[in-house]
């Protein structure tokens, strides 16, 4: 098989072994890959799923496991995503809160 030759790169944020061809695609990027709570890599425009309850500071309201945000877009940091919900304008979460949908 074509595939088995392809080289293998430690990827210390995640603890995994990734191929050597999607590593250099995310260096070329210019940034860190954004991943969530399960590792999986997030797109701007993805949907995503809270994975616990989060008090968001200074709106006096909780975000309840499982509500769906729809349309992140992905932030400088790979560890934070910008989101819309209908109730809280400008809300930065981060992504070990996360997976996608």
């Amino acid at each position: 098989m074509a595939g088995d030759d392809d080289d293998y790169i430690y990827d210390e944020a995640t603890g995994e072994w990734r191929p050597a061809s999607e590593m250099a695609a995310a260096v070329e990027a210019g940034r860190a890959v954004a991943r969530d709570a399960a590792g999986n890599v997030l797109a701007d425009g993805d949907s995503v799923v809270l994975v616990k309850d989060l008090k968001v500071k200074g709106a006096n309201q909780t975000l309840k496991q499982g509500t769906v945000i729809r349309s992140i877009r992905l932030t400088d940091n790979p560890e934070e995503i910008d989101c819309r919900h209908e109730a809280i304008k400008g809300l930065v979460l981060r992504t070990e809160f996360v997976r996608k949908r």
